[in-house]
This record gives C-alpha cells, sequence and structure tokens, in this order.
C-alpha cells in the first residue's frame, strides 16, 4: 500500500508499461483487509495520467 488518504481511500501507484489483473488484485486485497470501500490505482508509465477506480463490493 503506497497512500492511505484520511483513512478512507488506498492510493497504489505504479509505473509499469501496462496494468495487469495482479495489480488490480493486489490493490482488492488491501482494501479488503483494512476494510475500505475505495481504492484508486495510478500509472505513471502512461503516457496519460488516468486513474482507475477499484472498489471493495464486500464493503459496500
Amino acid at each position: 500500500m503506497d497512500f492511505l488518504v484520511d483513512n478512507k481511500i488506498v492510493l497504489e501507484i505504479k509505473s509499469k508499461s501496462i496494468l495487469e489483473k495482479k495489480d488490480y488484485y493486489q490493490l482488492k486485497k488491501y482494501l479488503e483487509t483494512k476494510k475500505l470501500k475505495l481504492g484508486l490505482l495510478v500509472n505513471f508509465r502512461d503516457k496519460y495520467l488516468k486513474p482507475k477506480r477499484v472498489l471493495n463490493s464486500n464493503n459496500l
């Protein structure tokens, strides 16, 4: 886990040519462990910054 914002949102930072399923799975596990609803997955290697929202459906 890279950042926890206001004890509500997990911010996961990557620098990869392409995000993989395991990156989403990793963030989902962080959300489940911390019992949080929302995470953001941000890849800084893309040409454009496009944060991806990941929801923990177990905690809605």
